[in-house]
């Protein structure tokens, strides 16, 4: 299954997801079971490289901790995980640990009372700091505390199709794609040329996740490094945020990118000759296609060790249903340890939220080169809103932007401010 509608499937159930905050839940505080050890229930990502992962490392543990087992499944189907989640929150019955927690929902968990805040054990902030470093502070809630740890992500880049990029007479080696003017220029040669009916094609529908790839990653580079949100203030509307949106706007008014959406991979499909995407697409698109990657545009162009890009991060959460939380947390750490993280890389390509990543696995990288612009991109990454409103504040982001960028109706800039408005609202409830 590709990526993209692995996303898809994690979204789209957004709406019921705050329909059950509103319900109570299985979250209430058990300060016994902060302390008590015994079996714990996991669940897990349904993609075979996690399934695989995650198995070994079950096993692992259950060889060593006979008497402190895991029970380990898939996470149950449903419209998304967050649906599934929620439900099982709402119920009481959610597992000790969900090892693909989106950070969008972590503070729709927390107001249903469904999270442990990992900072309630001894050793929680200090393992999870030195453990990311300074991206660690993304994943603290606006109240402080962890109800996160930061476990993998996939930092998104600009996929290019060598073959088109030949086809239409441009430098498959050497593309020019670091400015906007180079990449508006180079997406005029692709599609005029014949080579793609489109330059780049991400998806234009009004999905709130689908800020994550096209804004959020220029404007995380054009801003060098600013979250969405920051000290409950939106940050978008200002001369970085308009930047980003007039150039996606050019690449629509131009015919470079497709105001309708695609069926289908349009990358894979050789709609497009290029495509945002994370790491996993090494293994999606393997040998099909002759691809190269590079950081995504600025407007003046900055050097690659300097470029940021949105993280498209999967955390684990550890729930208060849980009986035996301090299992639990010693299972989380076993998780996301060094020999763990490292497991997980190679398996999955992801690439754990780990300080200094390329220097601990520098074999890994040595024996897999297509993977080493992701390790270095991991360091420089920025995540999406927290609090409890996070999908809200990324749906009216969204809204504005489909309709003055990819519609191109009204005017980008007051679109821009009125969205920051409503987010600033939106930050301010908490």
């Amino acid at each position: 299954m590709q990526r993209r509608t692995l996303i898809s499937a994690t979204a789209t159930a957004a709406a019921a997801l705050l329909a059950l905050t509103a319900c109570s839940g299985g979250g209430a505080a058990d300060s016994d079971a902060l302390t008590s050890r015994g079996d714990i229930t996991i669940w897990y990502s349904n993609n075979e490289q996690e399934v695989a992962w995650a198995k070994a490392m079950v096993d692992a543990w259950n060889a060593e901790n006979p008497e402190e087992q895991i029970k380990a499944q898939e996470i149950p189907a449903g419209d998304s995980s967050e649906e599934v989640i929620g439900a099982a929150i709402t119920a009481g019955t959610a597992p000790c640990l969900v090892f693909n927690t989106a950070p969008s929902a972590v503070g729709q968990f927390q107001k249903q009372g469904g999270l442990v805040d990992l900072a309630s054990f001894e050793d929680g902030t200090a393992y999870i700091e030195e453990r990311s470093g300074e991206s660690a502070e993304q994943y603290r809630a606006p109240e402080g505390g962890y109800f996160q740890m930061p476990w993998k992500s996939n930092p998104v880049m600009i996929f290019y199709n060598k073959d088109k990029f030949t086809q239409a007479g441009l430098d498959p080696e050497n593309p020019a794609l670091s400015t906007y003017d180079d990449f508006l220029a180079t997406s005029k040669t692709l599609v005029e040329s014949g080579a793609a009916q489109f330059a780049i094609n991400p998806s234009p529908t009004s999905q709130f996740f689908q800020v994550g790839f096209d804004f959020l990653p220029l404007f995380a580079a054009e801003s060098g490094g600013k979250g969405l949100v920051e000290d409950g203030k939106a940050t978008f509307a200002g001369e970085e945020g308009l930047a980003v949106g007039e150039f996606w706007k050019s690449l629509y008014d131009q015919g470079f990118s497709g105001r309708e959406e695609v069926q289908g991979d349009a990358f894979a499909d050789g709609v497009s000759a290029m495509s945002i995407v994370g790491p996993w697409a090494i293994s999606v698109y393997g040998d099909s296609i002759n691809w190269g990657s590079v950081p995504v545009p600025t407007s003046s162009g900055i050097a690659p060790e300097e470029t940021y890009t949105f993280s498209d991060a999967k955390n684990v959460g550890l729930y208060s249903a849980c009986k035996n939380q301090a299992t639990a947390w010693d299972v989380l750490k076993f998780a996301t340890s060094e020999e763990q993280d490292g497991q997980l890389l190679e398996l999955t390509g992801q690439m754990p939220l780990r300080a200094n990543l390329p220097d601990t696995y520098p074999d890994y990288f040595e024996a897999n080169p297509a993977y080493t612009q992701f390790g270095d991109q991991a360091s420089r990454t920025v995540e999406v809103p927290a609090g409890s409103n996070t999908v809200e504040m990324m749906q009216d982001l969204r809204d504005a932007y489909t309709k003055a960028v990819i519609s191109g109706e009204g005017d980008l800039e007051e679109a821009l401010k009125g969205a920051a408005e409503k987010v600033d609202a939106l930050a301010e409830e908490g």
